[in-house]
């Protein structure tokens, strides 16, 4: 079905916990716990998912969903990506932008030679990074979303320009 551009990623179900149909979520959004107070949650196969409680666990959290009462219905809904309508989030501040929205944008060195697409946006605990699937390889280079990384903040030509320091993407060739 696809996502439409009025919708946004604000997290993915990523597993089943217990016997009673909680679900491991994690969420994307700039506060994590204000994913269980934008109402129902849209799926890309048109499925809606209401958090009827929501509780902090390690890394992700902990929730109830309206509807999905024991482990083997939690379990088939893994990898579910969880989206929400742009006009219930918090409106942007210059030279903001949703992650979503930057998804397949070209990634664009300095000098304006083309990178590649940006497929990803992961964060491991240090900070954003920009997963780029570089034209011509099978990997792809993970770009700290920095200032110094990322001296532009203006998305609006539908690029990303990146500063990268000497023999970057070279590192990983070596091995």
């Amino acid at each position: 079905m696809g996502t439409p551009r009025d919708q946004v990623l604000v997290g993915v179900i990523v597993g089943a916990h217990g016997i009673k149909g909680e679900v491991k979520l994690k969420s994307f959004t700039s506060d994590p716990p204000s994913i269980g107070r934008y109402g129902p949650l849209q799926s890309t196969s048109g499925q809606s998912f209401e958090i009827t409680k929501l509780k902090a666990a390690k890394d992700d959290f902990i929730a109830s969903l309206k509807n999905v009462n024991d482990r083997n219905e939690a379990e088939t809904l893994k990898g579910v990506e969880l989206f929400v309508g742009r006009e219930k989030l918090p409106k942007l501040k210059t030279h903001e932008a949703y992650a979503h929205d930057l998804m397949g944008l070209d990634v664009v060195l300095e000098n304006g030679t083309a990178l590649g697409k940006l497929v990803g946006m992961p964060n491991y605990g240090a900070g954003d990074l920009l997963e780029v699937a570089v034209d011509g390889n099978a990997e792809t280079v993970l770009i700290p979303f920095t200032n110094a990384f990322v001296p532009q903040e203006d998305f609006s030509s539908g690029k990303i320009i990146v500063n990268l320091p000497e023999g970057y993407l070279d590192e990983g060739e070596r091995e």
